[in-house]
């Protein structure tokens, strides 16, 4: 338990330095997951208040995400695949920047469907169930969920630090680094974190007000 203690403590000191190579060595430690743990927590709690506060962003945040990313990675492949067939040219980072934005838009998505509650929600069987086993598939389903995001977060950040401290280029470019956008899946897992929380939150209070705890997923609904 003390050397848990000291590694996590490491962590945080070298998270402090802002040097990507002491953050790099840091996380590679069993320190990093209750570090981990807390700071998905807190940021998750954050992020919470902040929709209560502001629910414009609440409804549109991933949304809107999602939606620019596909439109610049639209751009870019209709642009590059007309200067490539018709002028004969083609940016060398053409072939490497869409990748990485389709993965922003991936997590983001996934964090936007995980509020709408569409993945795997197994509607026409938890109805069926008591109230009872309702909430608890429902509390289940929030307990795993916050275990991958966690998971997901600890690892990831470890993958963004290695990639900072070894000033990995996004291929086809001179001065674009990988981190920049690989921040992006602890990022979105983070805000994957918080809707589980908020939905747990929702299902809580239905309970308790005698409201449906399961209701029909739709895809793109609000």
């Amino acid at each position: 338990m003390n050397s848990l203690f000291t590694e996590a403590h490491s962590v945080v000191t070298a998270l402090m330095t802002n040097d990507a190579w002491e953050m790099s060595e840091a996380l590679t430690t069993a320190g990093a997951w209750p570090v981990g743990l807390i700071a998905m927590l807190g940021a998750a709690t954050l992020l919470l208040v902040i929709y209560r506060l502001v629910p414009w962003i609440d409804r549109n945040l991933e949304r809107t995400v999602m939606v620019w990313t596909y439109l610049i990675i639209a751009g870019v492949i209709f642009v590059e695949v007309f200067r490539r067939f018709v002028l004969s040219q083609q940016a060398p980072w053409s072939t490497t920047l869409p990748p990485f934005l389709f993965l922003i838009m991936t997590w983001f998505g996934c964090a936007y469907n995980v509020r709408l509650r569409t993945h795997l929600a197994f509607s026409e069987f938890r109805t069926n169930l008591p109230r009872g086993g309702q909430l608890f598939c429902l509390v289940l389903d929030a307990v795993l969920w916050l275990g991958f995001c966690w998971v997901v977060i600890v690892t990831s950040v470890r993958v963004t630090a290695n990639s900072a401290s070894n000033f990995q280029i996004l291929l086809g470019t001179d001065d674009v680094l990988q981190w920049w956008f690989l921040i992006s899946v602890p990022i979105a897992f983070t805000m994957m974190a918080t809707r589980v929380i908020e939905n747990l939150l929702e299902d809580l209070g239905n309970y308790r007000n005698g409201r449906p705890l399961i209701g029909q997923a739709v895809i793109g609904a609000d």
